[in-house]
């Protein structure tokens, strides 16, 4: 068993070439499980916290960083942080935050719901997801879900509008590598906040969620019909 990194896409075909080219791009995959009983950055299913969302690619779940868009302009002193909103007397904010390769193509983001989110007195009786480029608490840039039921336990998909799938086609250039001359200089952000709702719900101390979000990395040196070589400059 082996593993290893390094820039994409990763492409599979039989013809690499000309007008019967089959190529197909590998779809891939981020993940991250909540656990509301846990409180403690670092520990297996952190659910995160007031103003904290946990990032996917620690393993661990750790605290995310949700940088402010900088659409497309690069800063000397780097992305700056987003404010996060703070837990209310009726709702909490936990969520996730995914970066990745700018241009990608968002396919699929998947909310499970678990198990219910209680405050240890009152329980969330709804769920709304906002999958965007930044913390939203309105409909997102990528996709949103129409507000789920907390107590009917299961997966539910997010749903894109025309606007949304356009956006979704070719994640923005949000946030630049916080180590200069590092690649890539660009990252795409996305942001997935769930949003749970009850007549009262204080500080989650117990529930279980789980986020997946599947995506395509762009193929950024593909050619066309007039371009040599005929279909991509790989």
């Amino acid at each position: 068993m082996g593993r290893s990194t390094f820039e994409g896409p990763i492409l599979a075909a039989d013809q690499r070439f000309g007008p019967q080219r089959d190529a197909g791009t590998v779809v891939l995959t981020q993940y991250a499980f909540l656990n509301f009983a846990t409180s403690t950055a670092g520990t297996a299913g952190y659910g995160g916290g007031n103003q904290q969302f946990v990032s996917s690619n620690n393993i661990p779940n750790n605290n995310g960083t949700i940088w402010t868009p900088q659409a497309g302009s690069y800063s000397n002193t780097g992305p700056t942080t987003a404010t996060i909103t703070a837990d209310g007397s009726n709702t909490s904010y936990r969520g996730v935050v995914f970066l990745l390769p700018q241009g990608s193509f968002l396919q699929e983001v998947l909310i499970d719901n678990i198990v219910a989110p209680t405050d240890g007195t009152n329980t969330a009786t709804t769920l709304q997801p906002y999958i965007s480029n930044n913390f939203a608490t309105s409909a997102g840039v990528y996709a949103t879900s129409a507000s789920i039921t907390v107590s009917s336990i299961g997966r539910t998909a997010a749903t894109f509008s025309a606007t949304q799938y356009a956006n979704a086609q070719s994640t923005l250039q949000d946030v630049q590598n916080i180590q200069p001359g590092q690649q890539p200089t660009w990252f795409s952000q996305v942001v997935v906040t769930l949003a749970y709702s009850a007549s009262t719900l204080n500080t989650l101390t117990t529930g279980k969620a789980a986020v997946t979000i599947r995506y395509a990395q762009a193929d950024l040196n593909i050619g066309n019909s007039t371009t040599y070589p005929y279909g991509n400059f790989d």
